[in-house]
């Protein structure tokens, strides 16, 4: 990362600080020195890495929804952050089925929000805002998407992601113009697609790691699989968490190149199948075991893949971990876990590794 320096003291907002990226994220930034503050809601599982990791002592830690802007505001004008990574949604495709509505308020709205608070206190200088890799299009096909091809989305979620990065590209060009920097305003703004992340301290519904967790060492169970033969860019939360930063670090110090979208993904062997991870995850362990009970009823795409060239070429960016590496971080961390070690120091180790 070679970041030691560059954060130390730096107003830092990050909404979504509660969730699985979001504690890491924090975790990351506090190694760093950095000043974090957080905007979210409470935690949604039991057990959470926000809390494993007493993360609310440790930030100024704000519980609100981000569909409040007047709390947003008032906080943001109060802490005066200069640097903003927005992380907060409704992150999962299937839960979007079922709440489509509070998915586009706040994956939408949300991202409305931010900007314009952003706008409103001309203190923030860099912001990253966070989509996903399911803001494409998706044509089903086995090539990987680049940032120039066509926005989409089949399901609640994949759209409201989808209106987000038009939301982020009409601010960029209506307020936030990196022809008019240092004119008419101070600040550049990116956002950044990534996905399918792992590693330690998600037990979010609806995911692939966290349900093989359960099953193994909570349920006793055989893992269900709904889509077995589904293709994802899987990679550990370290990477993009260190796409985020080095994107950050770009807008603050005036660098216009870095506006715009950036795709952080892994490398090609990492693309692997639901099944193949699923398999992997098992040997890793040496436990467990799974069925197939294929579930059609909410549509999931069968292939997704990014190409991550230009955050490798523009800005440096690489992933650090294959597959294989990061399912040995991830597991090894959820085994400490269930084994009762020191949580907070393992998760700084692992960190360590990445930041030095």
């Amino acid at each position: 990362m070679n970041k030691l320096e560059f954060f130390k003291d730096k107003q830092i907002l990050i909404t979504g600080h509660t969730g699985f990226k979001g504690s890491w994220l924090c975790e990351i930034l506090l190694a760093l020195g950095a000043n974090v503050i957080g905007y979210s809601l409470e935690t949604n599982t039991s057990p959470n890495l926000f809390s494993i990791l007493e993360l609310d002592k440790r930030t100024n830690n704000y519980i609100s929804d981000i569909r409040d802007y007047k709390t947003l505001l008032e906080i943001m004008k109060k802490e005066k952050p200069e640097i903003v990574i927005h992380m907060a949604a409704q992150p999962l495709v299937r839960e979007s089925y079922n709440e489509p509505i509070y998915t586009y308020e706040t994956n939408v709205i949300g991202t409305v929000n931010v900007l314009q608070a952003i706008k409103e206190t001309n203190c923030v200088r860099s912001a990253v805002m966070i989509t996903t890799d399911k803001v494409y299009e998706n044509k089903e096909r086995n090539e990987p998407y680049t940032e120039d091809d066509e926005l989409g989305g089949y399901d609640p979620y994949s759209t409201s992601k989808a209106c987000a990065e038009l939301i982020i590209r009409s601010y960029t060009r209506s307020f936030f113009n990196p022809n008019q920097y240092q004119d008419s305003h101070n600040t550049l703004v990116a956002s950044a697609r990534a996905g399918n992340v792992i590693g330690g301290g998600d037990w979010s519904k609806d995911r692939l790691v966290p349900d093989i967790i359960r099953a193994i060492f909570e349920k006793k169970e055989k893992i269900i699989l709904r889509n077995p033969g589904a293709i994802r860019p899987w990679q550990h939360v370290l990477d993009p968490l260190n796409g985020y930063l080095v994107l950050a670090k770009k807008l603050y110090e005036g660098n216009k190149e870095a506006v715009g979208a950036w795709n952080f993904a892994p490398e090609e062997d990492s693309c692997i199948t639901v099944e193949n991870l699923t398999k992997k995850a098992i040997q890793t362990m040496n436990n467990g075991s799974y069925h197939i009970q294929k579930d059609g009823s909410k549509h999931e795409m069968k292939i997704l893949k990014l190409d991550a060239t230009k955050a490798k070429t523009k800005l440096g960016w690489k992933s650090l971990m294959n597959i294989d590496k990061s399912l040995d971080w991830t597991f090894e961390w959820y085994k400490s876990y269930y084994n009762k070690k020191d949580m907070s120091e393992i998760t700084k180790n692992q960190i360590a590794e990445i930041i030095n």
